[in-house]
């Protein structure tokens, strides 16, 4: 892990940018001398750039409750290297949603198992090197979104110890199997009325879950319009299983 930048937020905030190999990403903390804190994965549909200012107000909450936020790009996004099979299922994917027709599952399993398949060991990689660090220890928490890469990361990487996941993504059919392994604590948030998202696959998908304790909070209103009383909701459920 390479830092490139830092600075210092009005908040107090540390915020540092880094390379992990190609790999951009960013790491918020305290920037104070206190003991390690547990650090919690920030997911997201990919391009950091348009992303940030969400990205930094999500992590300003999550430092601000005693943890470490870190986020990388996704593979194909931002600066990186295209994907173009994913480029051209995800066109196929928006025609198939603007037009008001369903999404085949092989669109589906063309745009995210790629995805899955290449940023899950990523975020392992940045898990290892994120825990080298001084000021990061303990159980790791993911929270945010693409949904699929946060249910392979939670059957697959024992160091996530609980998982707020964003229901605002496809899931391949292929994957159920994978959810009804899941173990772990899982939070997961569905915008009732997301335009760009199966609300039928994600309720099918909270049900598979194999988790014992699992927890569905349903709000109306679109993609982008998550009520903010659902940071602090996030907060406590990270607060019963990360401390």
């Amino acid at each position: 892990m390479h830092f490139t930048s830092e600075q210092r937020l009005d908040d107090g905030v540390l915020e540092r940018e880094f390379t992990l190999g190609d790999i951009p990403g960013v790491l918020w903390t305290s920037g104070v001398g206190r003991a390690p804190v547990p650090p919690i994965l920030l997911g997201h549909p990919g391009g950091l750039g348009k992303m940030h200012p969400r990205l930094a107000a999500r992590a300003r909450g999550t430092v601000a409750e005693g943890y470490a936020a870190a986020t990388i790009e996704l593979p194909g996004a931002g600066d990186r290297p295209r994907l173009t099979a994913v480029d051209e299922a995800r066109v196929e994917l928006q025609r198939a949603v603007r037009a008001g027709k369903p999404v085949s599952d092989e669109v589906v399993e063309r745009l995210v198992l790629p995805l899955v398949e290449q940023a899950v060991p990523e975020w392992q990689a940045t898990l290892d090197a994120l825990q080298a660090l001084p000021e990061i220890g303990g159980p790791a928490g993911f929270a945010g979104g693409v949904t699929a890469i946060g249910v392979r990361l939670a059957v697959v990487e024992p160091r996530i110890a609980a998982a707020a996941l964003f229901a605002g993504s496809y899931v391949p059919r292929s994957m159920f199997a994978e959810a009804r392994k899941i173990t772990i604590p899982l939070h997961v948030l569905l915008q009732w009325d997301d335009e760009g998202n199966d609300r039928q696959q994600a309720l099918d998908l909270f049900d598979a879950f194999g988790s014992k304790e699992k927890t569905l909070h349903a709000n109306m209103g679109g993609h982008t319009g998550v009520p903010h009383f659902e940071g602090e909701a996030g907060n406590r459920f990270f607060a019963r299983h990360l401390k």
